[in-house]
């Protein structure tokens, strides 16, 4: 097992690793890492998405592996809010608690590691973790925000217009939705469910695209990895990387087994919970000015540590498995 862990990995490894020398060594400068960003989640990500589930019959689908996920989720947010408190730095630190990078290391890991049967279970959890959990942290960041203008008095004040719930959870799940991750998964599940058989002309291309999403998207981590700082705020970003990589992944184990979910699926859904915190929560620790440098060191700091924690994590629930 221990071989295995290692082999499964290495890839992963590496690939970060030349990302993260290519930008030290300048040969990705940083004005590019927006454009590679864009090359992958607008182009790559889709394809791959999209041609993936395009195979895939909603029957085939299993959701009990995922309410074990989002269950431990509920647990992990809820607990991190009542240790931080009910305030904008609380919810996007619940937030980065309980976040996954699914995407960018996730999918190319599980790609790597269990084949296209491991892909449809991350898939179908991917379909639905960021609707979820961007939905209900900028609920509860929105809210926070309505009690903090409270508190300070200036709520419905001069220049400051009134913030309604209903507004806000539908704009937030409309973001959600027509967004380049969930979109293509929809969209490919409603095309499989039709039966029809893509055209080789159309297949080929999507083919090649999302065969290039895997390395380009590692080799982004580790570029970024290159260019981000972690400073003074290294001790709370362990914590918070520790709490992400480890407790979280321990969590879903333990709701697994009570659930009875087993073999494959918990394997996965324990995979996808130790992975380290999401670039998502970055960009919402900038929206709401909160946490900001903590956020981004935590970030850092939860990718380097996956290393490490992803390879205990995978010894563990192969012996249970």
């Amino acid at each position: 097992m221990n071989q295995l862990v290692f082999l499964s990995l290495l890839p992963v490894v590496l690939l970060i690793a030349i990302g993260f020398i290519a930008g030290r060594a300048g040969w990705i400068r940083t004005v590019a890492v927006k454009d590679l960003s864009n090359l992958i989640f607008l182009m790559l990500t889709p394809a791959l998405l999209f041609r993936t589930m395009s195979h895939v019959r909603i029957e085939q689908l299993d959701f009990k592996p995922v309410a074990a996920y989002f269950l431990a989720v509920m647990l992990l947010f809820a607990g991190t809010l009542a240790v931080q408190g009910f305030n904008r730095r609380g919810a996007v630190l619940a937030l980065a608690a309980t976040f996954s990078n699914t995407v960018m290391i996730g999918i190319a890991m599980v790609s790597l590691m269990y084949g296209p049967q491991g892909l449809v279970i991350l898939l179908t959890l991917v379909s639905v973790h960021a609707l979820v959990l961007l939905t209900s942290a900028t609920l509860v960041l929105e809210l926070a925000v309505v009690q903090e203008q409270k508190q300070q008095g200036t709520l419905d004040g001069p220049g400051v217009a009134p913030r309604h719930a209903v507004t806000t959870v539908l704009t937030a799940l409309k973001n959600a939705v027509l967004h380049p991750v969930p979109l293509p998964i929809i969209v490919g599940l409603l095309f499989a469910q039709t039966g029809w058989v893509m055209p080789a002309v159309i297949d080929k291309p999507l083919e090649l695209l999302a065969n290039a999403f895997g390395p380009l998207a590692l080799v982004l981590v580790g570029v970024t990895l290159a260019f981000t700082p972690v400073g003074r705020h290294w001790r709370q970003a362990l914590a918070l990387a520790a709490v992400k990589n480890l407790l979280h992944p321990l969590l879903v184990l333990g709701l697994c087994y009570l659930l009875g979910v087993g073999g494959l699926p918990m394997v996965v859904m324990v995979v996808a919970s130790a992975l380290p915190i999401g670039a998502n929560v970055f960009l919402f620790s900038q929206r709401y000015k909160v946490a900001e440098e903590l956020v981004t060191a935590s970030v850092v700091v939860s990718t380097a540590l996956a290393m490490v924690t992803l390879t205990l994590v995978l010894l563990l629930v192969g012996k249970i498995a």
